[in-house]
Order: structure tokens, then C-alpha cells, then sequence
């Protein structure tokens, strides 16, 4: 086994190391102040020159608490104040705003970087690619596992014939929402902000996209059961959910989520000679552990958490802005996990098997 894990290219994506990406971020909450911020700081090719959110007092409070030059309101980003001071944008804001500031990003010729899910409905996914592609800006999904270093070695694993044909996948990704955030007024909590539900949009997907980037294969049918039994999960129809998916090539994926759970998150993926599994998975921390011929191994390129990720996935958006080159999740990979969510939550709904 030792000749499977001696080599690993860490940044195998990267073509340029020079110039800067000037980034505009869109939504100013822990998520883009704790992460997406010290992640643009450390990154070789970002710099966030620009902070937006719901006023320009709030907006300027933040930037000169955190070194950013510009603070605006969301309007006056509408209105194209400071775009010259920006490049790109982040979006880091509830699911169903995220289509907005797209738009308008590409009215000012500005690239987009949008948190996943890419947006509340698939309609509305499907908008904010038609509107990206009709201006020739670059659009890109922010699904920081396919810049995760253990996610990417295990792909090259896997394409390499590690664990032979693959056969089944089980992923699992929950995490208690209200102690990390008791508000139950929260917008992963409101379906008109959220979307379908809250834990396949929010947590499932992780399971889903990097499932389909290891593999390269499609969900064609899907089986769901979903359930809300605690009252503050009354707007939302998936505070447990669990999927059988059948992939492309016969291979079989069980996907299990929950906002209302013990933290854990886990990715396997069994082939016919082998095995590789992520533990934890998307949380931050990925650890990869291979299995083969009865021995089993772990392996630490690094333990990356959920910032490292981040500055993984910044540089390698300003990398293919800064070449013009191909974004591996664009908005219609995006836009193609916005169908398998709509799906599950479609085949839980008639408990029939939805194909896609």
C-alpha cells in the first residue's frame, strides 16, 4: 500500500501566482467575519477590499474593526458604489438573496464566488446562471472539499484504481444547530430564506457534491424519508432526512442529515478491491483512512480545518479569475445539486422513487 500514498501534488490545480483578486464580501456574519475573512487574508491571491451588509454604518463599523478599506450598504452596492474598488464578490448571505447580488454583480462585470447552496430554488439557481453566462462573468460554487487536500488525494486514489470498481457510498453530516445558534428565529429555519428544507440544503449537500467530485458519477433516482419533530423545525420538513440514491454505474450512495444531532461527519466510499473514507469529513479536520488487502492506513497530508479549506478555495477561484481558465464547480455543477436536493425532497414527499 505504502506506493498508493508516497506522492500527492497538493496544489494540483494551481497554474498562476501572480496578481490579486480584489474581493467585495456580501453578508457579514460569523460564517464570512470568522472564516471567509482570515481566509482571504492568508490566501495568495485575495484581498477583500470591500465589506457590504444591510447598512453602510454597520458596513463601515466592520471594515474599520477588521482593516477593509470600504464599508457600503447593499443598496449602494445595487447602485454600484466602490466597484471600482472590486474585483469579485462573496456571497456569504441567506440562500434565497443569494440570486440578487448575482445579478448585479454581473451588470458591473464583476466575477462571483457564491456560497452553497447556490440558492434557495432550483428556478432560481437556474436564473443566476443564465444571467452569469449572458454577461461572460465567471461564477463559481463555493464547495471548499474539492480544494481540500485529503478530498483530493483520495480522488487521485480512486481514479488510480485504489479501491477498484466503486460500489456503494454512505455519507453522514449532522450537527446541533440551536447550541451553536439558539435562535429559532434563524434563516436556516425559515423555508423562505432557506428553500427546501434545512439540513439536505445545508449539511446533505456536502455528502452529495463531494460524493459526485470523487466519482465523477450521477444521482439518476432517489428515495427519500424526512421527518421535523421538534417545534423549532416546524417550518422546515427535514430536521432528520435520510436518501438512497442510485448513481450512474450501478453504484449505490445512503445519505443521512441532520441540524439536530450530535456534531459528526463522515464519506466512505467502498469498491470492489478497497476502501476510502473521510472521518471526520466536512466539518473541518478531514482525516482520509484507505483500506486495502486487510490493511488499513491513515493519512495526514494536513490537517486542514474549515478556514485552510477556505483559503484553498479562494486561491483557486483567483487562480482561473486571474487566467480565464475553466472553474471546475460552476453554476451548473451548482445548479445540478439544486436538482438532487429538489429531487429528494420531492421523493419524500410522494414516497415514491423521483428520477433525474
Amino acid at each position: 500500500m505504502k506506493d498508493w500514498i508516497d506522492t500527492y501534488n497538493e496544489r494540483d490545480w494551481q497554474t498562476t501566482t501572480d496578481g490579486t483578486v480584489r474581493y467585495a464580501l456580501l453578508g457579514l456574519g460569523w460564517w464570512t467575519i470568522d472564516l471567509a475573512l482570515p481566509a482571504i487574508q492568508d490566501s495568495d491571491l485575495g484581498e477583500a477590499t470591500t465589506f457590504v451588509s444591510s447598512s453602510s454604518e454597520k458596513a463601515k463599523r466592520l471594515a474599520d474593526e477588521n482593516g477593509v478599506d470600504h464599508g457600503i450598504s447593499y443598496e449602494e452596492f445595487h447602485d454600484g458604489e466602490a466597484a471600482d474598488s472590486f474585483d469579485a464578490i462573496y456571497i456569504g448571505t441567506p440562500n434565497a438573496l443569494h440570486l440578487e447580488y448575482a445579478e448585479t454583480a454581473a451588470e458591473l462585470d464583476k466575477a462571483v464566488l457564491c456560497e452553497k447552496p447556490m440558492e434557495s430554488t432550483v428556478e432560481r439557481a437556474e436564473k443566476m446562471v443564465e444571467v452569469c453566462e449572458a454577461a461572460a462573468v465567471p461564477l463559481m460554487i463555493a464547495y471548499r472539499m474539492q480544494t481540500d487536500p485529503a478530498v483530493r488525494r483520495a480522488k487521485e486514489l480512486i481514479e488510480d484504481g485504489f479501491i477498484g470498481e466503486p460500489v456503494s457510498v454512505y455519507g453522514n453530516n449532522s450537527q446541533p444547530l440551536l447550541e451553536m445558534n439558539p435562535d429559532t428565529d434563524q434563516w436556516r429555519l425559515d423555508s423562505e430564506l432557506s428553500g427546501y428544507g434545512t439540513s439536505v440544503m445545508d449539511l446533505g449537500i456536502y455528502s452529495i457534491n463531494t460524493t459526485r467530485f470523487l466519482l465523477d458519477r450521477e444521482p439518476l433516482a432517489v428515495q427519500s424519508q424526512m421527518d421535523s419533530y421538534s417545534e423549532a423545525f416546524d417550518d422546515v420538513p427535514d430536521e432528520r432526512s435520510g436518501a438512497l440514491l442510485a448513481l450512474e454505474d450501478g453504484i449505490k450512495m445512503v445519505t443521512t442529515d441532520s441540524q439536530n444531532a450530535h456534531s459528526d461527519t463522515q464519506l466512505k466510499i467502498t469498491g470492489t478491491d478497497g476502501q476510502v473514507e473521510l472521518c471526520p469529513a466536512f466539518h473541518g479536520k478531514a482525516k482520509l483512512h484507505l483500506s486495502r488487502n486487510a490493511t488499513t492506513v491513515t493519512v495526514e497530508h494536513e490537517s486542514f480545518d474549515a478556514e485552510d479549506e477556505m483559503r484553498e478555495e479562494f486561491d483557486y477561484f483567483a487562480d482561473r479569475v486571474l487566467t480565464g481558465s475553466d472553474i471546475g464547480p460552476d453554476g451548473r455543477h451548482g445548479l445540478q445539486d439544486m436538482r438532487i436536493i429538489r429531487a429528494i425532497h420531492k421523493a419524500a414527499e410522494s414516497g415514491d422513487v423521483v428520477k433525474l
